[in-house]
């Protein structure tokens, strides 16, 4: 049996959670609809949403990071990774459009924002917006956890 690599898959976890979040927080200036996962995690437990850098905000960022980089990537590693067809990548985006759809049929309605964001300002710029960044956590993932080491050191 073959040993899954723990510190790997959180690694490849951290830099995807990272590279989706900072599109996340970008994603307002190229059109898209805002989209503040730390706000909505936060707030999960009141009516309004916590202000940026509050500690509820705060409290949701890291309930996202864990998720992203400890929670997901975990599953994704013992779980799904020989599971799943094709290269690291597309194990990964499978991954992804899974994690997209739990997040639209479950915990989006639990947020208050609707089933598949149908309660949203713009719903489906949110879904779009939603989509492409569990594409693009998935393949960042699976890619980096998938990814053979490039150079092995030789023995002397």
């Amino acid at each position: 049996m073959e040993r899954k690599n723990v510190g790997k898959a959180m690694l490849a976890g951290f830099i995807a959670t990272l590279v989706m979040t900072m599109i996340m927080y970008i994603a307002p200036m190229m059109g898209m609809p805002k989209m503040d996962v730390a706000a909505m995690l936060g707030g999960m437990l009141r009516q309004d949403m916590p202000e940026p850098m509050s500690s509820l905000w705060l409290m949701g960022m890291v309930l996202h990071f864990v998720n992203g980089s400890v929670i997901f990537p975990l599953i994704f590693a013992f779980l799904l990774y020989h599971r799943l067809p094709g290269a690291p990548w597309r194990k990964g985006i499978i991954w992804g459009l899974i994690l997209w759809f739990v997040s639209q049929a479950m915990v989006m309605p639990m947020m208050g924002a609707g089933f598949f964001s149908s309660h949203a300002p713009e719903p489906l710029m949110t879904v779009i917006g939603s989509l492409m960044g569990h594409i693009i956590y998935g393949g960042i993932l699976g890619g980096i956890y998938g990814a053979e080491p490039v150079a092995k050191l030789r023995p002397s």
